[in-house]
């Protein structure tokens, strides 16, 4: 049987399943949510004219639900043409596929997500295409041995970065440059130079540099000599009449150059700056421009990614086609790939003339897109329904809820949970294993609280990019000691 398998459904990028007319989607759920998945399935029904079933299984709640229980409890329609099941049913489907013989479909985890799962309102956008060079700086090239420079530029070219500027040291010339450069340009990586010293630079573009940042009037004659593209900056950040001359004077000599009037920091003049930019762009519509974020993302007390985000979104408006990122100071230390990200995006937003809105969760890291709440009733009935005494966990509302068989407790705080849980007489396996068990998804929920981020046991709590995805423990652990799935 051919298998129509789909992972779980998520709003954001998630793979989604088109109903076809003439289909008859058998769905399966619990007894909670049976009037909601109806009344959401019946108006995606007549959207898109497919036939549908419902199957209440004798339990409360779908997340109950596993896809070896199913084989036990299930009853198909024999004119069903699709089974689709709980998005909590994503591990274990090859014996339940086996039984229905029909395609088994893994819809969301909330049946309100049906309408996103079946494309309803979707956007499938293309994210591949990108307008913007990312140039990466290693600072301090010289402190470092050139080993460790090759590993933190191959971390950043696996993270997005297009060329690695190797930034020189300030306090006194590196003889050794052109041995850097070697071993940066023998990894595949287009290579920059950030110096101001001509014979560090001339060295630097012997062995492979093919850019150099920067030039103005104090270097410009020996940039003549390089022959490679350069960055043109101005003397001063407020003086563009040097950048002007500056500019005049290498175009006269036929050296390739992209332009950078110098991002300023918050505090120092960020609007100014951004102005010039502006103006730089209509004085020079023909000639690249750069533009250097680190002045703003290393020197503001605050995560980097939605900083990124706004200037790569400038720089896109502007037509600003490169830009130099570092990633020294910790709540930067991602910038590279956020940037990858970001450039994405905007250049979507910006082609297309819409929000960069629905597009990517990857840049949704301190808090969740929207948050999907149980109903209330539902923890005294599952408590009532639940025969073993596995817990399950649920935060929301500013409560952590610990149910069991004949358990229903909840808190704000994890230690008095914890101990109302040790207190209560039908509370039951509260052993060490369980006990860290607990503390660890209790850790997660409060977290998830703490921040307004969705909480589901057993998963990795979504922190965008930077999400590593979690084991099931619960179900293992319960495996290994009973021999059973834990519902």
């Amino acid at each position: 049987m051919m298998s129509a398998s789909i992972t779980q459904a998520s709003e954001y990028g998630m793979l989604r399943f088109t109903p076809q007319s003439g289909h008859h989607y058998h769905f399966v759920t619990g007894r909670l949510a049976e009037t909601a998945l109806r009344d959401v399935v019946s108006e995606m029904s007549q959207k898109y004219g497919f036939e549908f079933s419902v199957g209440v299984m004798p339990i409360t709640v779908a997340a109950l639900i596993t896809p070896k229980w199913l084989v036990r409890h299930l009853a198909i329609p024999s004119n069903a043409t699709h089974l689709v099941v709980p998005g909590y049913c994503d591990v274990g489907l090859e014996k339940l596929e086996e039984s229905v013989r029909i395609p088994v479909l893994v819809g969301p985890k909330d049946c309100r997500e049906i309408p996103v799962f079946f494309g309803h309102n979707a956007v499938h956008p293309d994210l591949s295409e990108h307008s913007i060079e990312i140039i990466a700086e290693i600072n301090h090239v010289p402190r470092k041995s050139i080993s460790e420079v090759v590993r933190i530029a191959e971390q950043m070219r696996d993270a997005g970065a297009d060329r690695i500027d190797i930034g020189c040291d300030p306090t006194g010339r590196c003889h050794e440059i052109g041995d850097y450069i070697s071993a940066v340009c023998d990894t595949g990586c287009k290579v920059s130079i950030d110096s101001f010293d001509p014979q560090e630079v001339s060295d630097a573009v012997s062995k492979g540099a093919s850019l150099v940042l920067s030039v103005n009037s104090s270097n410009y004659e020996a940039a003549v000599d390089w022959g490679c593209e350069v960055v043109v900056i101005p003397d001063s950040v407020e003086d563009l009449g040097s950048l002007h001359r500056s500019v005049d004077h290498l175009a006269n000599r036929g050296v390739a150059m992209r332009l950078d009037s110098i991002l300023e920091p918050i505090g120092a003049g960020l609007m100014s700056s951004l102005a010039r930019y502006a103006a730089v762009r209509e004085q020079y519509p023909e000639l690249p421009m750069m533009m250097g974020i680190g002045n703003v993302t290393e020197l503001t007390d605050v995560d980097s990614a939605g900083v990124n985000f706004l200037l790569m979104a400038i720089c896109q408006e502007l037509g600003i086609e490169s830009v130099l990122t570092t990633q020294v100071i910790n709540w930067a230390r991602s910038s590279v790939q956020e940037c990858d990200i970001a450039r994405r995006l905007v250049h979507h937003s910006v082609s297309q003339g819409i929000p960069p809105k629905r597009l990517s969760e990857d840049l949704i890291m301190l808090r969740d897109g929207r948050l999907l709440d149980y109903p209330q009733e539902m923890f005294s009935e599952l408590a009532k329904t639940i025969k073993d005494h596995n817990y399950r966990l649920f935060a929301q509302n500013g409560q952590i809820h610990v149910v069991s068989s004949g358990v229903w407790l909840s808190d704000r705080d994890p230690f008095r949970l914890f101990e109302r849980l040790l207190e209560d007489e039908h509370a039951a396996n509260v052993d060490a294993g369980h006990a860290f068990y607990l503390g660890y998804e209790m850790a997660k929920a409060a977290t998830a609280l703490t921040l307004g981020k969705q909480y589901e046991q057993d998963c990795a709590l979504k922190w965008g990019m930077l999400t590593e995805e979690e084991d099931l423990h619960r179900l293992k652990r319960t495996s290994r000691s009973r021999g059973t799935e834990s519902t």
